[in-house]
């Protein structure tokens, strides 16, 4: 069972009644309008270090997706299509990542993202919890994604708009 207190989720397991600190784990993507290198995506790609930086100093942030050889993520990718760049991230609580998302210097580049990136006709963002010191895969992240798509907001897949 899911007990939520004020800024924790815990869960609680039936026998032993051990608590589990759970996090929460977000993906987003983004299909681009043209190759990450081109002229159009300059602004973006010269912003990612610094809205990263702000995500790692954001309250609740726990992990974020990166290239082992840069400081970003825009190199990995498990969808087959070499236009679409992902975003994945731990959070302490859902409130965290909301403020982070919504109510930082983020804000600056998300109003700006229709100058990059097409506009998506499916759902782009999943959310889920998962066990404090769980890091999601890429993989997991995707299959968290389609099964959104698949089957609506569940458990095993949610958006901001309804959370479990």
């Amino acid at each position: 069972m899911i007990v939520q207190t004020q800024k924790k989720a815990y869960i609680c397991r039936r026998f032993n009644r051990k608590r589990v600190k759970m996090n929460l784990a977000q993906i987003n993507i983004s299909r681009l309008l043209e190759p990450i290198d081109s002229p159009l995506l300059a602004d973006f790609v010269a912003d990612l270090d610094r809205i990263n930086a702000i995500a790692e100093q954001s309250k609740g942030f726990v992990w974020r997706l990166k290239d082992e050889n840069s400081n970003d993520a825009t190199a990995i990718n498990p969808f087959d299509d070499d236009m679409i760049l992902i975003n994945m991230s731990v959070w302490e609580t859902i409130e965290d990542l909301k403020d982070f998302a919504y109510r930082s210097n983020h804000v600056e580049v998300f109003m700006k993202r229709a100058k990059w990136f097409e506009r998506l006709p499916v759902a782009h963002t999943a959310l889920w919890n998962v066990p404090e010191g769980h890091i999601p895969t890429p993989e997991e992240g995707r299959d968290r994604l389609l099964h959104l798509r698949e089957h609506g907001e569940t458990e095993h897949a949610f958006s901001f708009r309804k959370v479990f």
